[in-house]
């Protein structure tokens, strides 16, 4: 193998440093800051701000495995970078290419008012954002078909993980507790979802996959069993209603849906390292202590 990954951030890094056991693994960033990063966890960086450089050139056309982790703007023009840079790219710039992989976000369905959903449930969400991003996700199966290659959807719910988590915003007090009565949400550990993303690439998967954890909850639940393991008090609750929260915040709650990851486990023989919150909250404590 030999994997490109577009926006090695979070994620994405994530993914690459999996990847590396099975070939060459170069990572994109648009600043020197994150080329730097890319470099310290073992792959190749490659600078990606708005062209196609010589040296990215040189990565397409050794890459086998093509991977975006790049999300639309949140704000207008909501367009996804990487959909005109793919589009523009031919087998002659992509010989070797065997599969492409999109992580997207199961946002796309949008509210369902807290039913369990699977991969054949209607996308609906009116949010701008998640418009786009199933825009996206048809993008990259257009290209998929103009290059004659397998594509992946991975839809993800909420990423967490090492520093960015429940019980590090516990211990140090930045922890905020809405309240929305009924509101519920899945989540995925970043390593589950790079344990996935590898999976599908691997075996040139083709098609829609839901990437999420067993367990949907309530928000609070979550932020009291962090602090519970913390041995913190939580913090006072707030009244989702009348909260002062951002737009993007807000819209967030607006949907609201129990995510089924059943298709995920048949098709790619994937074991969740993590299927809770509760297990990989237990274990990110135990890594601090």
């Amino acid at each position: 193998m030999h994997t490109l990954i577009l926006g090695a951030g979070y994620s994405g890094l994530r993914i690459g440093r999996q990847a590396l056991a099975h070939g060459a693994v170069c990572g994109t960033r648009r600043e020197q800051g994150g080329l730097d990063e890319v470099q310290q966890w073992g792959l190749t960086p490659c600078q990606l701000n708005g062209r196609i450089s010589s040296q990215l050139r040189e990565q397409l056309a050794k890459t086998t495995h093509l991977i975006s982790s790049v999300a639309p703007a949140r704000e207008a023009p909501l367009n996804d970078p990487m959909d005109t840079l793919i589009a523009s790219l031919t087998r002659k710039d992509l010989p070797s290419l065997r599969w492409l992989g999109y992580l997207s976000t199961i946002g796309v369905y949008g509210d369902h008012n807290g039913a369990w959903i699977d991969e054949q449930t209607p996308c609906i969400s009116t949010q701008p954002r998640s418009l786009m991003r199933r825009e996206a996700e048809l993008a990259w199966q257009q290209s998929g078909t103009q290059l004659n290659v397998p594509v992946s959807i991975l839809r993800l719910s909420g990423i967490y993980g090492p520093g960015r988590n429940a019980v590090e915003d516990a211990i140090k007090g930045r922890a905020r507790m809405l309240i929305k009565p009924g509101q519920v949400f899945n989540r995925i550990h970043v390593d589950d979802l790079a344990q996935a993303t590898l999976k599908a690439a691997m075996l040139e998967h083709d098609g829609v996959l839901n990437i999420t954890d067993d367990l949907p909850a309530p928000p609070q639940v979550v932020i009291r069993y962090a602090h519970e393991l913390a041995g913190r008090n939580p913090p006072n609750a707030v009244d989702f209603a009348t909260a002062d929260i951002s737009p993007m915040a807000r819209s967030f709650y607006s949907e609201n849906k129990r995510v089924r990851n059943a298709l995920s486990k048949r098709q790619l023989d994937l074991h969740y390292r993590y299927p809770t919150y509760k297990s990989a909250l237990a274990a990110i404590w135990n890594s601090l202590k």
